[in-house]
């Protein structure tokens, strides 16, 4: 036990510079874009599930949730939504970068999440298109107490951010190792990886998780080659943060919501296995 405490110490405080930095970036990205992405989506029309799934790409930590209250209010279509979702990938990003991943391999699952967002959120939209009214926005980050609308001091957010992601990586981190030493390496890696049927399946259900510690678990399980990419793919097709949280919260529509929320996971389980199983 010793060990894998020291071991997890030492693999979270290493990254935490990194992070940092990565964050710092990221907040500023934000600043910059917030309320402009917001405004390019309520006025792109048709093309709104192409750009939702492009500017859910940016790693900006509450796009979704702001996504979720334009849809409650019917400014943006369900396919927009379910794109957004989609194309969201929390704090796999900095996790990435802070681990030095191949640029190669942070730009393919980019890549493949947007076209995976466009498409699903175009069919989804042919298929379950809605009218959409000018109802009030409300605010949902005032009404979620996250402080996100509270502070323009770049450098205290990031640590903000930094210091939630250093404790969700130790809790998960300790996790794993401990996984890795009691139940077994090869026991996960038959379990995850190796079976190409059941990854997909637990990746995204963890990804519904409304939480970051859901994209962090699955982006360090692939890191550790514990999961597929097909498996990793799916998970972070199905995490997008506490949107999903806000959704339940704010949309007094139950049978809605968990309709999105299997949609959401039906895609993610679908893409996964097409992945696997099918020869690209």
């Amino acid at each position: 036990m010793k060990s894998i405490i020291i071991d997890t110490l030492l693999d979270t405080v290493k990254l935490v510079p990194f992070l940092f930095v990565a964050f710092l970036i990221i907040e500023y990205v934000e600043h910059k874009l917030s309320s402009k992405t917001e405004n390019i989506i309520k006025k792109s029309g048709k093309y709104s599930p192409l750009l939702g799934s492009f500017l859910g790409l940016i790693p900006q930590c509450g796009f979704s949730v702001v996504a979720t209250n334009l849809y409650i209010t019917r400014i943006i279509s369900l396919g927009t939504l379910i794109a957004i979702y989609l194309s969201t990938s929390d704090e796999m990003l900095p996790i990435m970068i802070s681990h030095n991943v191949d640029i190669k391999i942070i730009i393919l699952i980019l890549l493949c999440k947007f076209v995976i967002a466009f498409i699903f959120g175009y069919l989804i939209d042919f298929i379950f298109r809605k009218k959409r009214n000018d109802d009030k926005i409300y605010d949902i980050c005032h009404d979620e107490h996250c402080g996100c609308e509270e502070s323009d001091n770049l450098f205290k957010s990031s640590l903000i951010h930094t210091i939630k992601t250093v404790i969700y990586l130790l809790i998960i981190t300790f996790i794993i190792n401990l996984l890795f030493t009691y139940v077994g390496e090869q026991y996960l890696s038959n379990l995850l990886y190796k079976n190409r049927l059941i990854g997909p399946l637990i990746a995204s259900l963890i990804g519904l998780i409304p939480n970051c510690g859901a994209s962090i678990m699955i982006t360090e399980l692939y890191l550790s080659n514990t999961i597929s990419f097909a498996s990793t793919l799916s998970g972070l097709l199905t995490s997008s943060g506490v949107a999903l949280l806000v959704l339940f919260k704010s949309n007094k529509n139950f049978k809605e919501n968990l309709s999105i929320l299997a949609t959401l996971y039906f895609i993610g389980v679908i893409v996964g296995l097409l992945i696997e199983f099918i020869p690209f």
